[in-house]
């Protein structure tokens, strides 16, 4: 029963190492444990502050992607939509050319079949020419052969060229 009813020396040497220890305590122990307590609160708040500037630097960059992307997206249709209309130009331009280099070479190929045909035409015209004039050739002199006929042809031709003048 001793415990029960303590005496007064049991609670002076109680209380003195009670003291000692809380002196000790508060000397050494605390202010290491204070600021553990400090240092641990600080990199908390340093964490927290960085991963809230960790949060803010990924919504400016999602935000900054989906922007990008859509400028991508509007990069990217008008790309097509001007190599639409080069192609289309392109298959314009072509038909074009295509279509002055056929005129061209059709009347080219009808100024060569003119000048072929004209040609042609001169060369008979020449051929049938040279063929009167041999068959009236012969033909003159077979009738001319006699003197009186000679005269009777010089006077028909010299009257016909004197009507042909007046």
């Amino acid at each position: 029963m001793e415990l029960v009813n303590p005496g007064v020396g049991l609670i002076f040497w109680m209380t003195l190492s009670f003291g000692i220890v809380l002196f000790l305590l508060s000397k050494f122990v605390w202010p290491m444990i204070l600021g553990s307590l400090k240092e641990r609160e600080e990199g908390i708040t340093n964490s927290l502050e960085a991963a809230k500037q960790a949060r803010e630097e990924i919504q400016n960059l999602q935000s900054n992607n989906e922007q990008l992307l859509k400028e991508a997206r509007d990069e990217r249709e008008e790309l097509i939509r001007e190599a639409g209309r080069l192609k289309d130009d392109l298959i314009n331009s072509a038909k074009v050319e295509a279509d002055v280099e056929a005129k061209q070479i059709i009347d080219s190929a009808k100024a060569v079949i003119e000048q072929e045909k004209s040609a042609a035409l001169s060369e008979l015209k020449n051929k049938v020419a040279d063929l009167s004039i041999e068959i009236a050739e012969k033909l003159l002199r077979a009738e001319l052969s006699v003197d009186k006929k000679q005269k009777g042809l010089m006077d028909k031709l010299i009257s016909d060229a004197d009507n042909q003048l007046n």
